[in-house]
């Protein structure tokens, strides 16, 4: 190469480096302005919406490929029942429409790590196919599902015939990152998500995105009204009510559960489906190059003697 052309090409590789996260710094830098005496940013594609959060690292920052590859590396594997479905650029693209709110943007790095290794650890824990003497153990096989794989049942409820009615010969069973069971469910989510999951709740397991999409709305939505939402009890945006302290309910990871799933996995004690759900965690803070030591004590990542926040209720996922 003439010296001329090497320099050209020093300078454009340069150029290109400065764009890398080097040491932690972004990869993107924001825009920023203030608004109503507020600084707020929008960082590239990924945190598009003018927000305070965008002004902190986005996801792609500090969770790459490579890392999503080690927390499921098993995935693809020739007995898994979801080949070439799951993918790192469909969750990174899921995740940028809920960037500016706050997933995965709330706080510094770390607490973003840290979310996004309690949102996956549900998500394998969820669709994991891994058994005690799997290969890799049984942490690394999740994302092997995107669906039920034979469901007892249809899952209409016919409470909701007039504002979700199921679909004749539709199934309402379990699809998605974080399964979404009954035809409510799929009516609202689908709803939020501007796509006709009732009358085609087989798209979910169809689009990869999508399912990322409906699982970390779930994340980022309270159950109810004047209730937290997963991603709120995780961050620290809730703040315990006397009556939540009674019911030791806390900020943290066990919390996250008892919004997700309620009594299906809280306040049964130490059951196998909680420790599976906290293992993945865990196991995933590790990968990740957090470290399990940040999670917390027991009391932070336990729901079992927690009382749900809703009883008797069912839940968008299983």
């Amino acid at each position: 190469m003439e010296p001329k052309n090497l320099s050209l090409f020093l300078v454009i590789l340069a150029m290109l480096l400065a764009l890398v996260v080097v040491n932690g710094d972004e990869s993107v830098k924001p825009l920023v302005k203030t608004l109503k005496g507020k600084k707020v940013c929008t960082k590239g594609w990924e945190c598009k919406v003018w927000s305070a959060y965008c002004c902190n690292q986005t996801i792609s920052d500090y969770f790459q490929s490579y890392q999503f590859e080690n927390l499921f590396s098993k995935r693809n594997s020739p007995v898994a029942h979801a080949v070439g479905f799951w993918d790192y650029h469909s969750f990174i693209t899921a995740s940028a429409d809920y960037q500016h709110l706050g997933f995965g943007t709330t706080g510094g790095k770390l607490t973003g790590m840290k979310e996004v290794a309690a949102f996956l650890g549900h998500v394998g824990s969820k669709t994991s196919c891994g058994y005690g003497v799997a290969t890799g153990g049984p942490l690394a096989w999740g994302l092997c599902y995107n669906k039920e794989m034979s469901p007892s049942k249809i899952y209409c409820d016919d409470y909701y015939k007039l504002t979700y009615p199921c679909t004749p010969g539709v199934s309402y069973h379990g699809r998605g990152a974080l399964p979404l069971y009954w035809n409510y469910n799929y009516g609202e989510t689908g709803e939020a998500l501007k796509v006709d999951l009732l009358n085609h709740p087989e798209y979910v397991e169809q689009n990869a995105t999508l399912a990322f999409q409906a699982a970390i709305w779930r994340w980022m939505k309270p159950a109810k009204k004047h209730q937290p939402s997963a991603h709120d009890v995780f961050v620290g945006n809730w703040k315990p009510t006397k009556n939540d302290t009674l019911s030791k309910r806390a900020p943290g990871f066990g919390s996250t559960m008892n919004v997700l799933y309620g009594e299906q996995v809280c306040g049964q004690g130490d059951s196998e489906s909680m420790n599976n759900i906290v293992s993945h965690y865990l196991y995933y803070l590790d990968l990740i190059g957090v470290g399990r030591e940040e999670a917390g004590p027991h009391e932070v990542l336990s729901c079992a003697e927690q009382k749900p926040f809703n009883p008797s209720s069912d839940s968008a996922s299983s």
